[in-house]
């Protein structure tokens, strides 16, 4: 039996991981982590297709609704708090799952990154977001492009937070992001399993769960978030969709354009999202989410388990 194992089931959005994971983790004793960056915030149910409270209620989760959209929850306090949840579920006996879509915090969590320092005063800070205020976030995003073209494939340009924290890394140490990752692997054994479809299936999948969130009250929900006084800069308020409805609840733009706007960032997303997870990979074993899929891959947990895979 190996020493504190830890299955990783990642892939893009709308592919399937939620009820892949929550039937394995059923089956086997396992709990669910979650390594989605939106689903820490409280009240970003619909738009967020966070777990019902029905497959919550059938297994263990952790890192959901744990912190109020109004605050900020970073790559760092989500590695201690996701190596807590692990540690606790290993002495439970049971086997933990991590799930999500969030290349960046999967990876800081299995490779051990270790934050880069921040500056001492927020002057250059302020200064780029006067920038983008004045500019537009595309004008810093080609600053970032120009110094570490790697950081800056892997960040929308839309999330003008991350842009400007990389820019800071750079300013602060005179090195690029992409070199600043200083790693202290944790001592797990990790079995990542990639869950995938067709392009063209995965785009009608996204496209159909949009109208259903729609169907469902995701317009209100961002309503909600608005009445509550959510920023529109807040980190939990970048998600897909949010700041989109937020500007045609303020008059701003059609619905029906949101929703075209929504589905193009969407198909960006999955796009960046590849260049986390990628096919050719070779520590991560691919399963298109068929019938039996969930099958298939208990099999090679259980056999990877055994010390055998």
């Amino acid at each position: 039996m190996l020493d504190r194992p830890v299955i990783v089931i990642l892939g893009p959005t709308a592919v399937g991981k939620t009820r892949i994971s929550i039937d394995l983790a059923y089956r086997m004793a396992g709990e669910v982590v979650s390594a989605d960056s939106r689903l820490f915030y409280r009240g970003m149910d619909i738009g967020t297709a966070k777990p019902t409270s029905e497959e919550r209620a059938s297994v263990p989760h952790h890192l959901i609704d744990v912190v109020d959209p109004r605050e900020e929850w970073n790559l760092a306090i989500f590695r201690a708090e996701a190596t807590r949840s692990i540690a606790e579920i290993h002495e439970r006996g049971n086997l933990p799952f991590v799930v999500g879509g969030t290349g960046q915090y999967i990876t800081a969590l299995i490779e051990g990154w270790e934050p880069p320092p921040r500056a001492e005063d927020s002057s250059y800070r302020e200064q780029l977001e006067k920038e983008h205020e004045e500019f537009g976030s595309n004008t810093l995003h080609e600053k970032l492009m120009s110094i570490d073209p790697e950081t800056g494939h892997r960040i929308d340009p839309r999330n003008v937070r991350r842009v400007i924290r990389a820019l800071e890394i750079y300013h602060v140490t005179g090195q690029r992001p992409s070199d600043m990752r200083v790693k202290s692997p944790p001592d797990y054994a990790i079995l990542k399993i990639g869950i995938s479809l067709p392009r063209d299936e995965l785009y009608e999948r996204i496209d159909d769960r949009i109208d259903d969130m729609i169907a469902n009250g995701w317009v209100e929900e961002v309503q909600g978030l608005l009445e509550l006084e959510v920023p529109i800069e807040a980190p939990s308020m970048s998600a897909i969709g949010y700041p989109q409805l937020a500007s045609y609840l303020q008059g701003e733009i059609s619905l029906d354009d949101v929703l075209i706007e929504i589905r193009r960032i969407s198909r960006q997303f999955v796009r960046r999202q590849a260049n986390w997870f990628k096919s050719s990979d070779p520590t991560i074993y691919w399963y298109l989410n068929e019938p039996g899929v969930v099958d298939r891959i208990e099999a090679q947990i259980t056999e990877w388990l055994g010390g055998t895979t």
